[in-house]
């Protein structure tokens, strides 16, 4: 890959630099902490915009970075690239790429679903490639791969910074790099040269001993750590791991268990500086890169201390014996609701699951590695030879995650191996892994249950059927699923009938950590910026897809009243509830269109149902979309309410524009999810929690709202909600909120990108 642009890849000069950040900075932090340093505590501080006076509470102070660099996908960043139009900027500040991976559908194979991708996203990809000439962006092509593992094969460097604009951004974790999945709002602050605000967070540290062997990958180690913490245990904390059983993990394991960090609510998460990861740099083309971590390894590990007595520097200790762990599946619905596989088939008679599975997918950001398709191909290899084939009824699917990966794969004879056994192989995108999947032979409605190697199962996550039941597992045991068609399938004792009616075991996978030939980088999928900004930005006249922003209004500093409540949420509401993808990716880039969906998933309290009632006119029946657009033409302003954790899952800062452009001017909830409550602050709408978390009980489906206390907006300050019921009675409670003085100038700016426009004199 030496013959590529620069620009595909992270320049031996931005790693030097960010080292002897490392050499002047380190020293500085042991003195401010007064003890020894985590990774993580390491990386952060070099990065820090004032190392001399930052923050350093956890949990508790707010605190400046400067990224190293910027990574968006083309669904998030259409909107960031808006936002970033109208900060009157000629050119990113820091290298910024754009990968094409989310708006190809998954049909019926990877040429015929690109060349149809390619023909009904033609203005929202015209419209990123220009502005990635214009500003000075990386862009990849469709095809190109998914951005997380584009971004471990290209750009993640050990001891790095970089925020990405999905969820799972934190994959580079894999090669020792701190990569935070944030809103297109925060990439927009790093495009335009500001510093990213970020809370500091806690650290919950993980020691791994023993070996994995046998069924056991990478993929059961963060499957069980998502049993212990559950989808909320991670949040606000980076989780760093280590001990011995780490260093047994190849560069691309520790990939996976980084990326799924992001179930468990985690800011990041990241695995020190070994072998394993030079030996994936070199294997990747990046020798310099390797050879300058391997001249800094101290810096790119914990210090000797906290290894010896980890229980004394992070928050939370959490220990896991690789020789013992066995290969779980977890679901459905939930990322946390683990099953052995020893327990499984129990389980689904317990649970009243599917006995049979209908669908079976491999690959994803999460698992599509040259180690993870190796392994099941030597199944797939066994399978064919012993009379085996997936399952009747069975769909199994193949996603590759690079062009990379998938050009070296195919030299190497991996994916013939598994189309031998009936694997249809997609696009390099994410296809089913976020609900782009045209799925045709599951109905709406149908149960079914499906085994995937990706990262989330959400209802409706894949297919848009709220029936799939989807559970998660590593590419192994969802090949041997697929080969048995059984979902309590255990392969390390169960056997499969094979055509001539043998019992057949099926073998422990064996795999190859990198590939003996090296990589094959495929077709030519990146395209350089020219030199210099340059070119117009195309929007397309009358688009559907594709609007230019106007800025929201200024907050005045007056107490809200009489506000009406548009949606008192039950239960799960993620992101996805909020602003639903799959076929709704299509409006990622025009904000009026894709305020179609807003809270189309989300469950009221009130109704038990995804249907609203219009208090102010009849208590009409409708969405909730189509209530929150009939009071906001009318000039009615509302407040929503929600439960524990809202907004977990997906980064899209989609989820708190809507509210915002619909008018909501306040979000209430026991608690909140990181990203969504950064990106809520990031729009100017008030992200408060209940002081009493039994005071969401009080909040009735008739009450007019008073939010009282913000002209007296502060840090650390509360405010007063006060609910009129219908009956003319009045309850009243306290809201807390974690606004810091520069969150707070968004909020009377009307906007973080506001504030941003008047610093720049736009």
């Amino acid at each position: 890959m030496s013959d590529r642009h620069p620009a595909a890849s992270t320049p031996a000069s931005l790693v030097q630099a960010a080292y002897a950040k490392f050499d002047e900075r380190v020293p500085l932090a042991r003195e401010r902490y007064g003890r020894a340093l985590t990774l993580a505590e390491k990386i952060l501080f070099a990065h820090m915009d004032d190392p001399a006076d930052g923050g350093l509470g956890r949990g508790e102070d707010y605190t400046d970075y400067r990224p190293d660099r910027v990574a968006m996908q083309d669904a998030t960043a259409q909107m960031a690239v808006l936002q970033f139009m109208l900060a009157g900027k000629d050119e990113v500040a820091v290298p910024t790429t754009v990968h094409c991976d989310h708006l190809i559908q998954a049909h019926t194979g990877a040429d015929s679903d690109l060349k149809i991708a390619n023909e009904n996203n033609r203005e929202v990809y015209d419209f990123l490639r220009s502005a990635s000439d214009r500003y000075g962006m990386g862009f990849w092509k469709p095809g190109g791969g998914i951005i997380h593992q584009v971004v471990i094969e290209q750009y993640a460097f050990p001891g790095g910074m970089m925020i990405g604009t999905d969820s799972h951004t934190p994959n580079a974790g894999g090669v020792g790099m701190v990569a935070i999945g944030v809103g297109g709002a925060d990439a927009v602050d790093v495009m335009v040269g500001m510093p990213w605000n970020l809370k500091v967070p806690k650290l919950i540290g993980v020691e791994l001993t023993g070996t994995l062997s046998g069924w056991t990958s990478a993929k059961d180690v963060i499957l069980k750590v998502a049993e212990i913490l559950t989808v909320k245990g991670g949040t606000g904390a980076i989780v760093e791991y280590f001990g011995p059983g780490a260093l047994s993990l190849s560069a691309t394991g520790k990939g996976t268990i980084c990326n799924m960090g992001a179930e468990i609510g985690a800011t990041t998460s990241v695995f020190a500086y070994d072998d394993a990861i030079a030996r994936y740099l070199k294997s990747t083309g990046r020798e310099e890169l390797a050879d300058l971590a391997t001249a800094n390894a101290h810096h790119l590990r914990a210090d000797d201390d906290v290894y010896a007595d980890p229980d004394s520097y992070y928050d939370q200790v959490i220990r896991i014996d690789l020789d013992t762990l066995e290969p779980h599946l977890v679901g459905p619905h939930s990322p946390d609701k683990a099953h052995p596989v020893s327990r499984m088939q129990a389980d689904v008679e317990s649970e009243g699951y599917p006995e049979r599975v209908s669908a079976a997918l491999v690959g994803s950001c999460t698992n599509s590695s040259y180690e993870d398709i190796t392994r099941v191909a030597s199944l797939a290899r066994f399978a064919k030879a012993n009379g085996l084939t997936a399952a009747e009824g069975v769909e199994f699917l193949i996603t590759p995650g690079s062009e990379q990966v998938r050009a070296t794969i195919e030299r190497d004879g991996l994916l013939a191996d598994l189309e031998a056994i009936g694997a249809t192989v997609l696009a390099n995108a994410c296809g089913p892994c976020i609900g782009q999947w045209k799925r045709d032979t599951v109905s709406k409605g149908d149960v079914n249950a499906i085994v995937t190697s990706y990262n989330r199962n959400f209802p409706k996550r894949n297919d848009g059927n709220p029936a799939t039941l989807g559970f998660v597992a590593s590419p192994e045991t969802t090949v041997a699923i697929a080969l048995s068609g059984r979902l309590g399938f255990d392969p390390t004792r169960d056997t499969i009938t094979n055509d001539k009616g043998e019992e057949i075991s099926l073998p422990e996978p064996v795999g190859l950590e990198l590939p003996p030939s090296g990589f094959d980088a495929g077709a030519e999928v990146f395209a350089a910026p020219s030199e210099g900004a340059s070119g117009e930005v195309v929007i397309a006249e009358g688009s559907e897809r594709l609007q230019a922003l106007e800025p929201f209004a200024p907050n005045a500093p007056e107490d809200l009243e009489g506000l009406p409540v548009l949606l008192k949420a039950k239960g799960k509401c993620t992101t996805d509830h909020i602003s639903m993808a799959g076929p709704w990716l299509r409006f990622r880039g025009h904000l009026e269109n894709i305020s179609g969906n807003l809270y189309l998933g989300a469950i009221s309290a009130f109704t038990g149902d995804s249907n609203a009632h219009d208090v102010l006119d009849g208590d009409k029946v409708m969405s909730f979309p189509d209530l929150a657009k009939r009071w906001n033409e009318q000039g009615i302003d509302s407040v929503v309410f929600g439960d524990e954790n809202l907004g977990e899952g997906s980064s899209r800062e989609h989820a708190a524009m809507e509210p915002r452009f619909r008018g909501v001017r306040a979000v209430i909830v026991r608690s909140f999810a990181r990203i969504h409550e950064t990106n809520l602050k990031k729009q100017g709408v008030l992200a408060l929690t209940f002081e009493d978390p039994a005071d969401y009980e009080k909040v009735q489906e008739h009450d007019r709202v008073a939010i009282r206390g913000i002209a007296e907006l502060a840090p650390g300050s509360q405010l007063t909600v006060e609910l009129t019921h219908r009956d003319g009675s009045v309850d009243s409670f306290k809201a807390n909120h974690t606004l810091s003085p520069e969150q707070i100038d968004w909020f009377w700016a009307g906007s973080a990108l506001n504030l941003i426009r008047s610093n720049a004199g736009a």
